[in-house]
């Protein structure tokens, strides 16, 4: 089986866990669906053609330089997420890019995205990070900070909050996921029962390739899987 064949297995395999947790759920609608992200970090090119051609709609990549170097050479249309930490020097290019940014976790960065979205003329849709865990290696706004951040996001007319996303720890025992997972759902709920008058709250951006399944049981409606798709990263690009 050549590589290409690979990522459209892998692919199928991936989508066929995703239903499998649906079916799993016990607090959550069974029928909210779930979609998959690949995340292309450090994966060629034509590693994204293959994937995309398998069906995948969603491409995650971390880092923007990366992303836009890609896109030069993709040649598919697709959607653009970013899911790794943005640097304000770098928030610019983030919005001519992403169509999600996942990962906003200060309100000194939406107000920059908001600048460079309205000079754009576009609304850029974003996710807040929310670190439930406490991390202090993760970026992310904790839980008691959160009221704040979107009270002051809610005045910002060039961006539009979409929902959440969180990461959690990578416990030896995947298991142990699931309370925190649980709890950001229930987060969710929250917010989108009392949505924001200039947010559209509608992703929960949470598991990867160790802990999706769990995710979905819980919960997430968007899953960013790199390794379960593409095998282990390939780390001498040149990109």
């Amino acid at each position: 089986m050549n590589d290409d064949m690979m990522i459209g297995t892998r692919i199928q395999e991936v989508h066929a866990a995703i239903e499998t947790a649906r079916a799993r759920r016990t607090s959550v609608p069974k029928d909210a669906p779930v979609e998959l992200i690949a995340v292309t970090k450090n994966h060629p090119v034509e590693a994204m053609q293959a994937a995309i051609d398998a069906g995948i709609m969603n491409i995650g990549e971390n880092r923007v330089q990366e992303a836009l170097d890609k896109a030069q050479t993709l040649e598919r249309e697709v959607k653009w997420h970013l899911i790794g930490h943005l640097q304000r020097n770098k928030v610019k290019h983030a919005v001519r890019q992403f169509d999600l940014i996942h990962s906003v976790d200060s309100v000194r960065l939406a107000q920059e995205i908001d600048k460079a979205a309205e000079k754009f003329g576009k609304v850029q849709n974003i996710l807040v990070q929310v670190n439930l865990a406490r991390e202090e290696s993760k970026s992310g706004v904790y839980r008691e900070e959160l009221d704040d951040v979107l009270a002051e996001i809610e005045v910002l007319r060039a961006i539009r909050l979409q929902g959440f996303m969180c990461i959690a720890p990578n416990y030896d025992d995947v298991e142990e996921c699931r309370p925190l997972f649980r709890a950001m759902y229930e987060l969710f709920r929250q917010v989108k029962e009392c949505e924001p008058r200039t947010a559209d709250i509608r992703y929960l951006s949470m598991g990867m390739t160790h802990d999706y399944e769990i995710a979905v049981e819980e919960g997430a409606n968007l899953v960013r899987v790199g390794t379960a798709i593409f095998g282990a990263r390939q780390y001498a690009l040149g990109v």
